[in-house]
Parts: structure tokens; C-alpha cells; sequence
């Protein structure tokens, strides 16, 4: 079932990696031909809704990307973090973006399915990478590419960020609140965790326009959005109940950020928890 939800994943990795590169975000490796051609494609509904003053997919993708960085350039800066691990990476530039900015100080590990780390590779070889990428499933509770096995790499006496972008809402509650608790069980030796992830709460999807981008951006990744939770209250709450000591959700509009103003950023708020 795993492998059909990404599947389904698969056009927005390649739209993503497209926005990047469009944004300046990125090297041109990451953004595939398959990509190229998506981000082509919706360019004149993207232009409709923004003249209708309505969401646009680039909106709320640049938005939560720009607000995560933030959120972590700002914990690797004041020492809580040493460690990134980076779940369902794809072609997202964020590895190669923080593993130049900081070289040998910064570990980043980019992680995904077999078939997507593969392609990942094979764009960081172009750029001159030379950070990890490990096949690893985010939902396997144990065994060779598990969370756990990956986390036995690692150095437990350095803080570690995970960060799971553009994953949450393509996955029901359950599964959901499994990663939340994996994630916590799996770190709770090291000094620090953090964990950065974007998610949809209903009571910011409320209205018609946003129920119609909702809906469209479902029929874009050929699966119905999750969205697990009615408000961020309930969300926080859940997060708690997973092991995070202290928890938020940002909207974008708290961030003094490039398009954190635009109406499709309001859509998304970024979790920001540690333990």
C-alpha cells in the first residue's frame, strides 16, 4: 500500500523539484523533464486563480519550503542541531542547499523510496554532492531501511532535525500518528529532536475557493488529501500525545518571508516540535 501512496506522490516531486529551480531554490538537476512539463501545464489554471485572487499550488509550496528552512538554519545557528534527516527527500534542494552552506559540520541524510533515492543520486552526482541519500520506507517499524536502522548511524550525542515536507496529508490518521511516535521513540536518546513538517488543518480549508484547490490538488496527486485534524488545537494535541514536549503550528503570515503574504501560503501551517 506504501508503494501506491507514492506512486501517487511521484507528480508532485516532480512538480516541486520544477518550482525550486523555477524560484531559484534549486540546481536545474532537480528539475526533471516530467517536471518541467507539469509545472508548464498548470501555469495557465495557477494564473487564473491568482487573478481571481485565489490559492495557487507555487503559493503554498514556496511558502512552507521557505519557513522550514528558516526554522532550521535558525536551530543548526544556535547549536541544537548537528543532524538533519530528511524523510520522502525527493527532489527536493534542501540537502544540497544546507550541506554546502555548512559542510563538514552539518550532517544531512536525504531519505526515500529505492526508485526516487536512486533518481536523487543520480542528480546529486551532477551537482557534486556528497551527502547521503538512504532508501528508507518512513512507515517500517523495524529492519533494514527503517527510521530505526538509519538512526543507529548516526551520532547519538548530536542534536538531530527530521523534517517531512510535503508528506503528511497523503496518508491517513493512523499512519500519520504512527511516524509522529516512531520519530520520538527512535530519538529519544539524542540531545535534541526537532521535527519540521507541513500539514493541512480544516479550519484553514474552509470557504469555496480553497475547497475547490483542495480538491484540485487532490485530483493532481490521483489520491484524496487527508486532513487529519478539524483545527490546529486538535493537532498540537496530538502531537503531545506522540512525545513532543512543546509544539506549534506557524501560518506563513507570522514570517516576514517572500510570499508569505499570498492567499494559497494561508492554506498550510508548518509544525515546529521538539522534545
Amino acid at each position: 500500500m506504501l508503494l501506491r501512496g507514492h506512486e501517487t506522490i511521484g507528480p508532485t516531486a516532480h512538480y516541486t523539484g520544477a518550482v525550486w529551480a523555477r524560484h531559484g531554490l534549486s540546481d536545474p538537476a532537480f528539475a526533471t523533464p516530467e517536471g518541467r512539463l507539469l509545472l508548464a501545464a498548470l501555469q495557465p489554471a495557477m494564473t487564473g486563480a491568482r487573478l481571481l485572487g485565489g490559492p495557487t499550488l507555487e503559493g503554498f509550496l514556496l511558502a512552507r519550503h521557505r519557513i522550514i528552512d528558516l526554522l532550521l538554519e535558525t536551530a543548526i545557528a544556535d547549536g541544537r542541531v548537528g543532524q538533519v534527516v530528511e524523510l520522502a527527500a525527493g527532489l527536493s534542494p534542501r540537502g544540497w542547499r544546507f550541506s554546502r552552506a555548512h559542510g563538514a559540520a552539518l550532517t544531512y541524510v536525504e531519505t526515500d523510496l529505492p526508485g526516487m533515492a536512486s533518481r536523487k543520486r543520480r542528480a546529486l552526482e551532477r551537482t557534486g554532492a556528497t551527502h547521503r541519500v538512504v532508501d528508507l520506507d518512513a512507515f517500517a517499524e523495524e529492519g533494514p531501511g527503517s527510521l530505526q536502522a538509519l538512526a543507529e548511524t548516526l551520532d547519538p550525542a548530536t542534536g538531530v532535525a527530521v523534517i517531512s515536507e510535503g508528506l503528511l496529508n497523503y496518508f491517513d490518521r493512523t499512519r500519520v500518528l504512527g511516524l509522529w511516535q516512531r520519530i520520538t521513540d527512535v530519538f529519544q536518546g539524542f540531545p535534541a529532536l526537532l521535527y519540521l513538517a507541513d500539514l493541512h488543518v480544516r479550519s484553514a480549508t474552509g470557504g469555496p475557493l480553497p475547497r475547490a484547490f483542495t480538491a484540485l490538488l487532490g485530483a493532481f496527486v490521483r489520491s484524496p488529501l487527508h486532513l487529519h485534524f478539524a483545527d490546529e488545537a486538535e493537532a498540537l494535541a496530538a502531537l503531545h500525545a506522540c512525545g513532543f514536549e512543546r509544539a506549534a503550528l506557524h501560518p506563513p503570515r507570522d514570517f516576514d518571508l517572500p510570499g508569505s503574504d499570498v492567499p494559497g501560503a494561508q492554506l498550510v501551517r508548518v509544525i515546529d516540535a521538539c522534545t
